[in-house]
C-alpha cells in the first residue's frame, strides 16, 4: 500500500480535498484533476496505481472516460473506482459494465473509501500477469495443468496452499506480496488467517524447495517475494 499513487478526478474542490486528506493520511501519494482533460494529460506523463473517478465532470463524463481507458492498451488494466452521487441501480450497473472495478456513492464514509481502495489494490496485485500453465524460473518449474512442481527436473510434492503460494510468487518475480495478499490469492478475501500461519506455510514451502529455498526472500515488515535474479 505504501507509496501507491492514486489519481483523484473530482471537480468539487471540497470533496477532492477530503479524499486527498484521507488518502495521504493512509500513506498514499495523491494526484488530483478536476476534469477528464486534465487527467488525460497526467496519464500521459505517469500511470497511477488506481483512479478514483467522479461521473459528472465538465466536458467528457466519467462513463466515457472509463470506457476509453479500457479501450487503450496502456490503461486497460488500470484500476478504476467510480465515486459519485448517482446511486440508482442502473447507474451502478452502467459503471461496472464500462469497466469500473468498484462503485462508491456519495456521501461516503472515509473509512469505507479507504477499505475499497485497499481491496481493489490488493485484488489487482495478486492477479496473474499471464495465463501460462507452465512457469519456469531458474531450476524451479511449476505446471498448473498437472499440479506439479519440479526442481532441476525432480518432482517435489506440495500441499494445495504451498502450490498456490509458489505460483503467485513465480508469476511476478521481484514483486513483494504482503501476507494478506497471499491469503487473498490462496484462500479468498474472507478466509480467517494470522501472520503466523502464512509464515509457517512459507517455512514449509522453503523446506520443500531445498537448495532453491533462498529464492523466496523475506522483506522485513512487508512480506515475501521471489528473487528476480533467479527468475530467468
Amino acid at each position: 500500500m505504501a507509496h501507491d499513487i492514486i489519481l483523484v478526478i473530482e471537480d468539487e474542490k471540497d470533496i477532492q480535498e477530503l479524499i486527498r486528506f484521507n488518502l495521504e493520511r493512509d500513506g498514499y501519494k495523491v494526484l488530483s484533476a478536476d476534469s477528464v482533460e486534465a487527467a488525460g494529460k497526467m496519464l500521459v506523463k505517469q500511470l497511477p496505481d488506481l483512479v478514483l473517478l467522479d461521473l459528472m465532470l465538465p466536458g467528457e463524463n466519467g462513463y466515457d472516460f472509463c470506457r476509453r481507458l479500457r479501450s487503450e492498451e496502456r490503461t486497460q488494466h488500470l484500476p478504476v473506482i467510480m465515486v459519485t452521487a448517482r446511486d440508482e441501480d442502473a447507474d451502478i450497473v452502467a459503471g461496472l459494465e464500462v469497466g469500473a472495478d468498484d462503485y462508491i456513492t456519495k456521501p461516503f464514509s472515509p473509512r469505507v473509501l479507504l477499505a475499497r481502495v485497499r481491496a481493489v489494490l490488493r485484488r489487482r496485485a495478486v492477479e496473474p500477469e499471464d495465463s501460462a500453465d507452465r512457469l519456469v524460473r531458474g531450476p524451479v518449474e511449476l505446471d498448473r495443468t498437472r499440479h506439479a512442481v519440479r526442481i532441476d527436473g525432480r518432482p517435489v510434492a506440495m500441499t494445495l496452499s504451498e502450490f498456490r503460494i509458489l505460483e503467485l510468487l513465480l508469476r511476478r518475480p521481484g514483486v513483494v506480496f504482503s501476507r494478506y495478499q497471499i491469503v487473498d490469492a490462496v484462500h479468498g478475501s474472507d478466509y480467517p488467517v494470522t501472520d503466523r500461519s502464512v509464515d509457517v506455510q512459507i517455512v514449509g514451502l522453503r523446506r520443500k524447495l531445498g537448495k532453491c529455498s533462498d529464492q523466496i526472500e523475506t522483506v522485513r515488515g512487508v512480506g515475501y517475494r521471489f528473487r528476480t535474479d533467479a527468475a530467468s
